[in-house]
Order: structure tokens, then sequence, then C-alpha cells
């Protein structure tokens, strides 16, 4: 084992983080975790992978539930691709009658990359196969001085050739998981303990002064704007809801009535609150109004009336829970 490799895994046996998909190699849990945690904090995918564990323990259990029941759990995660990514997978899982135990296997399942069959492979079946995730990126960047910047073709390319370079056979688990938690405790993007790490004395950027200068970011595109304005429609306790269609965001999700790029015009409408709701490429203004009349307005094909008691039955965007909260 190269020295970089040994320090890396002594250092996870000592200070690795207890987390609970940790102390299985059950491939649905680990691979449950591994698709909760993407574009989601540890604290808050934690709760969310017990709740999924708990609602369905086996991908039986989740291949057999219904899309909106996976997506109202998913509620407040965020990027609902995933959601419905998962549910399709433990379906194609459940077909093929076990989880694929080989790296091209786990990396046809819908919804998993590289990175995601790699950290499955290593963890669960002993799979010589390097991870290479933002975490990675960094203390790689760092201690071996590479300026590449990430997020690009080429950087993906040299990292992870690096990566498996540095890869122990027999003991990738270890390896990948160390990398992982050495990103997140030990060399963090801000802040970093460089005066107790154990990799201080052979890290480039320590030694040349460029901690906070690695690794190197593609400059990112501004985020684009788009106005909505949502009306509330509250007719003899019932509301009208339609399901979003394909191809833009939050996918198969349930919200209310909405105008994008124009304001509504019905009599009696009051205002009730304007937001800045921020998604990862856009920023999403929005009006919210509270329509309360006796009789159902004309409204487009798509929506459907339904018990204002029953909104709680359907998976729905954050924004709309920003407007129930505003009512």
């Amino acid at each position: 084992m190269n020295a970089f490799a040994h320090t890396i895994c002594q250092w996870y046996a000592a200070y690795g983080r207890g987390l609970p998909w940790r102390h299985t190699r059950d491939p649905y849990a680990v691979w449950l975790s591994e698709i909760i945690l993407q574009q989601t904090r540890i604290a808050q995918g934690t709760a969310y992978w017990h709740r999924f564990m708990d609602r369905f323990p086996t991908v039986d259990a989740l291949a057999a539930a219904t899309e909106d029941e996976v997506l109202r759990l998913w509620e407040g995660l965020g990027y609902y691709s995933r959601a419905r990514n998962l549910h399709a997978a433990a379906r194609q899982i459940v077909a093929g009658g076990a989880f694929p135990d080989t790296l091209e296997g786990i990396r046809s399942l819908k919804g998993v990359g590289d990175y995601t069959a790699a950290a499955i492979g290593s963890i669960c079946f002993g799979v010589d196969a390097a991870v290479v995730d933002g975490n990675v990126y960094r203390v790689l960047s760092r201690h071996f001085g590479i300026a590449t910047p990430v997020g690009t073709s080429a950087a993906k390319r040299e990292f992870t050739a690096l990566a498996e370079s540095l890869l122990p056979k027999g003991e990738a688990a270890a390896f990948n998981q160390g990398m992982m938690d050495f990103g997140a405790l030990q060399c963090t993007p801000l802040s970093p303990a460089c005066m107790d790490c154990p990799l201080q004395g052979s890290c480039n950027a320590f030694a040349t002064g460029r901690t906070t200068l690695l690794p190197v970011k593609k400059t990112a595109a501004k985020p684009l704007e788009r106005r909505l304005s949502y009306v509330y429609i509250r007719c003899q306790g019932e509301t009208p809801i339609r399901r979003r269609g394909e191809g833009d965001i939050w996918q198969g999700l349930w919200e209310p009535y909405v105008l994008e790029e124009e304001t509504p015009a019905f009599p009696g409408m009051r205002p009730l609150k304007s937001v800045r709701h921020q998604l990862t490429h856009r920023t999403l203004l929005a009006d919210f109004y509270l329509l309360e009349t006796p009789e159902r307005p004309q409204l487009p094909e798509g929506y459907r009336w339904i018990k204002e008691t029953e909104l709680d039955h359907y998976a729905k965007p954050r924004l709309f829970e920003l407007l129930l909260e505003a009512l």
C-alpha cells in the first residue's frame, strides 16, 4: 500500500464518521444513502435515509410503491428526478432478481453514475474502484498541487486516473470512505485543519501556501430568473391542483393554479406574499395570491379539484409548501 493510501486508511480507522449505512454491506441501504446524499447535506440526508428505510425496508417494498408515495416521502429534498430514478431503479433490481454486483451492472441502474457505482461496488462487493466526488477532488488537488479546474471533463479524467493509481487493492472500501470523510472533516473547503493534518508533510498546497486557492473551480453560469404567480383557489372546501409535466422543474409534482411571467386577474383575488426561491440553475421569483369564491372559476385543462384536507396526499414542490405556510 502506498504511503498516501496508508495514511488515509489509518486516519479513517481512527476518525471515520459512524454513519448508519456504514454498519451494513446491504447494497440497498448503501445505494439509498448514496442517492439521497447527492446534493444533500449529511444531517438532512440521514433523517431521510431513516425515513425511507422505515417505510421501504427492502428494495421490493420500494419497487411496489407508487411514484406518488415515493415523491411524498422525498418532499423537501429537491432534485426530484433522484426520487423518480430511485423508484425506477428499484423496479429494475426486482425485475433482475437481485442487486447487481459488478460496476457495469450497478452503473446500468437508473440514476447511477460512475461515482455511485464505485461507492456501492467497493463498499458492498469489494470491487477495486475509486470514487471521485467533491471531497476527493479537493484532497487530491491540494495534496498533489493540481490546478486543473474541477467540473471539466479534463479534471474528471485526471483525478479519476490519479485516484485509481492510489487505490490499495483489496482495501477500496476503507480508502474510498476515508477519502470522503477526510475531505469532509479534515481537508474542508474553508479553514482546513492543516496544522494537525497527517498529510501535511507531503501536501503541495500547504508547502506552497495555496490551500485557499485549490481546487480551482470552473466559473459557474449565473442562475436564470423565472417569475411565477401561484393562486390558491378556495371554493367550498375544495382547491384545484395540477401535476407538472415532463421536461421542466418538479416533474410529476402537484401545484396550484399558476401563471408564468404574467399576473393573474381573478376578481376578488388578494395578494399573500412574494418570495425568492433559489434552485441550483435558476432563481424563482414567486407571487402568492388567495382567491376565495363560492363558484368554481374557469380553469385550463389539467386541473383537478380536491378537498383541501386531502392536500397532504399529494407530493408538492417546496414553493407550494411556502404558499401553504403563507396561508
